[in-house]
């Protein structure tokens, strides 16, 4: 059975795309920490991030940090914080999240709750700035 992730670069599930290429695709987080919070994950279905071949979790951290400057672009912060846990969903995937301060990487935080017209304005900007 295919994962949500999977399902999600498959079309089925919709998503606010923030970038794709032919490995990997970032989108933006449905409970997001902060305004921002993407998330990047390889096409090809792989439940550990440390079990992608060296090649593939290389190229993903290439594509990660040119989301990441995006992101950076759009939403000025000290850093692009980046944190990979893997338990809610059995697909690979890293979030990107702006920082101000380490606190805004506290999973505990309450997540913000954000329009639809929100979603999409957020992921059109960084695609954009990911673009320039």
């Amino acid at each position: 059975m295919a994962t949500i992730f999977s399902r999600i670069v498959a079309g089925e599930i919709p998503s606010y795309k923030v970038a794709e290429n032919e490995q990997f695709y970032a989108f933006l987080d449905i409970n997001p920490l902060v305004k921002g919070h993407t998330l990047v994950i390889p096409k090809r279905e792989v439940d550990y991030i440390f079990d992608l071949k060296d090649e593939e979790i290389a190229a993903m951290q290439v594509f990660a940090k040119k989301v990441a400057c995006g992101i950076k672009k759009v939403f000025p912060c000290i850093k692009v914080g980046q944190a990979v846990l893997g338990l809610e969903v059995p697909h690979a995937h890293i979030h990107l999240i702006p920082m101000q301060s380490e606190r805004d990487m506290l999973f505990t935080n309450p997540k913000l709750e954000l329009k639809p017209e929100e979603f999409q304005e957020i992921a059109k900007k960084i695609n954009e700035a990911i673009s320039e």
